[in-house]
């Protein structure tokens, strides 16, 4: 499929049939469908329908059902996707994803809801039922080359210094291998434990130079890399040592970004949710070098078997 932009786009924002028909070629492009009821897959015929079938208000149905020949159940491509039981026409839910792909600093329940003429309430759970769609697994493969890690602390007001500070702050823990992807994960607490059980879970110790600051949580880790340990001493000014080749800039920079972006886009996280803006810019960071139609082509290829329903998302606050 060609690249999609805004300006290819725009017809499957306000037709919500040409929109039915994107989501099935994004979810299905060998054009195989599997029933979600028992797995099967080709064995399925589509059920046109002899008229448009009307919903119990009035509205035209756009809804394209096709049926199992192997368990006889029905079924659509939103079935088993955060798509499912939504009243949102997909034309919304299109359009609500490419906004999240595209922009840097995400954004906000609010604006998703004056965009698109939904509820709030609506547009904070398609936010974060897409945000399920952009959250990607663990790797297999560990990182190495040069990898910086450091950790920073989300909310809460500052009073004081020390461990007064930080102890009604979230804290955040992130590796980033330079010029490759950033792994960021909240933590409840950090400690060296934690950040060395985090680091061997996620790098190769054996291929890998450790970058970070001064803090003493990275030194009993940073003794094992086979490439060293680089540090730099912020509280003295220092960012950058070696000709610029011992540094954390890289990792600071995606703290930055998320801070800026929960400060100035959202405004207020829950900590119950934090994990869930954090694996939205890890994504969008991780996929900077795509455009945001691959973004969001990818985004609805993996929103099969990602359900978050509204009662349990709100309980978690």
């Amino acid at each position: 499929m060609a690249d999609l932009n805004l300006s290819t786009l725009a017809k499957h924002f306000s037709d919500v049939e040409a929109a039915w028909l994107l989501v099935e070629t994004l979810r299905w492009p060998n054009g195989e469908k599997g029933c979600p009821h028992c797995g099967v897959i080709g064995q399925h015929y589509f059920l046109a329908p002899k008229a448009r079938r009307t919903t119990s208000t009035g509205k035209v149905s756009y809804r394209r059902i096709w049926k199992c020949a192997d368990c006889r159940k029905q079924f659509s491509v939103l079935v088993g996707t955060i798509f499912e039981d939504s009243k949102l026409p997909l034309s919304k839910w299109l359009l609500g994803i490419y906004l999240m792909c595209s922009g840097k600093n995400g954004v906000s329940a609010l604006e998703l809801s004056r965009q698109l003429g939904i509820t709030q309430k609506s547009a904070w759970h398609m936010g974060h039922r897409i945000r399920l769609a952009m959250t990607r697994e663990p790797m297999a493969s560990k990182m190495s080359g040069i990898v910086e890690a450091d950790e920073t602390y989300i909310g809460g007001q500052a009073r004081g210094r020390g461990q007064g500070f930080i102890q009604n702050k979230t804290s955040v823990f992130a590796l980033v291998e330079r010029g490759g992807e950033v792994r960021a994960q909240v933590m409840k607490r950090v400690t060296r434990n934690n950040i060395e059980e985090a680091i061997r879970d996620q790098v190769d110790l054996d291929a890998t130079t450790l970058m970070t600051d001064r803090s003493t949580l990275y030194v009993p880790i940073g003794r094992k890399f086979a490439g060293g340990h680089g540090r730099v001493d912020h509280g003295r000014g220092e960012y950058a040592r070696d000709g610029g080749h011992t540094h954390s800039n890289t990792v600071e920079n995606f703290f930055g970004q998320l801070k800026r972006s929960l400060d100035g886009t959202h405004h207020h996280v829950g900590e119950d949710h934090l994990h869930r803006y954090v694996d939205e810019f890890s994504y969008r960071y991780n996929t900077r070098g795509w455009t945001d139609g691959q973004r969001l082509m990818d985004t609805v290829f993996s929103t099969q078997g990602r359900r978050l329903t509204y009662g349990p998302l709100k309980g978690e606050a």
